[in-house]
């Protein structure tokens, strides 16, 4: 069964489509939180939080100031870099009062025929505990570029990454009975919904793929889960970070390379 849109992925608008763009400044009200980052970067680069009516004001009048040169001479201007807006999701669940997301891996080791495969990945952790309207960017943004920002990273760098057999023994312990989840959530209904959310993703972008042999690409998927429950698609990487900085990392990301190859 292929999933609606709006049951996986929060509500998000390109900036670069005009469409698109006046569509999101019609809708966003001044309570609501967005994210807005580029659609082709990592590492937590150019991504802010859109909070108030005047950083709104503020984006409208930048992307404004852009078009006009570009509509007056097409040719000798760059255009801006694409940029996304995303809905916040404001209620995620907690881990120790922090804010996390899952990283998991997709395998396409094969476009001829297609040959797809799932690998559990890591639960990525924020230093500090959730505060929604926080200014500090590593409250909200868990992956390790942004986490090292943090003053607190030096010391509480090896808690800022969760196995997810640490990730499941904790969701049994702390969550199943009061939220009636079935034993082993992490490694059952989470992890179907991801193969499936993952699934979906591919078969929309496989026409996009070089068809030939020797063609394979590992993409880095992260997922947030909000405290309902429910499970959302942030963001599929392309070139996902593979680097060693804490323990767990040094035991998961070896064998994600090994197996890949």
């Amino acid at each position: 069964r292929l999933l609606k849109m709006e049951e996986f992925f929060p509500e998000s608008f390109r900036l670069d489509l005009k469409d698109e763009r006046n569509a999101f400044f019609e809708l966003c009200k001044e309570e609501q939180i967005w994210i807005c980052k580029p659609s082709c970067s990592n590492q937590g680069r150019g991504i802010f939080l859109l909070k108030n009516p005047a950083s709104l004001n503020t984006l409208q009048a930048k992307l404004h100031s852009t078009e006009e040169p570009l509509l007056k001479k097409r040719a000798l201007h760059r255009a801006p870099r694409a940029r996304i807006v995303q809905r916040y999701i404001h209620q995620p669940l907690l881990l120790e009062g922090k804010k996390f997301d899952v990283r998991s891996y997709l395998l396409i080791a094969c476009t001829a025929p297609y040959v797809l495969f799932f690998a559990q990945g890591y639960v990525r952790l924020a230093c500090g505990n959730y505060d929604a309207a926080s200014d500090d960017l590593t409250v909200h943004l868990t992956n390790q570029y942004m986490q090292k920002k943090n003053s607190l990273y030096s010391q509480l760098k090896d808690e800022t990454v969760w196995r997810m057999e640490h990730f499941n023994s904790y969701v049994n312990e702390k969550f199943r009975k009061t939220n009636g989840l079935p034993k082993d959530w992490v490694f059952t209904v989470f992890t179907k919904r991801m193969q499936q959310i993952m699934l979906q993703c591919f078969l929309a972008a496989k026409h996009k793929l070089d068809r030939k042999l020797g063609y394979f690409d590992l993409i880095g998927c992260d997922f947030l889960i909000d405290e309902n429950f429910k499970v959302w698609l942030l963001e599929m990487n392309a070139n996902p970070a593979l680097h060693t900085n804490c323990k767990a990392l040094r035991d998961i990301i070896p064998a994600v390379v090994y197996e890949s190859l």
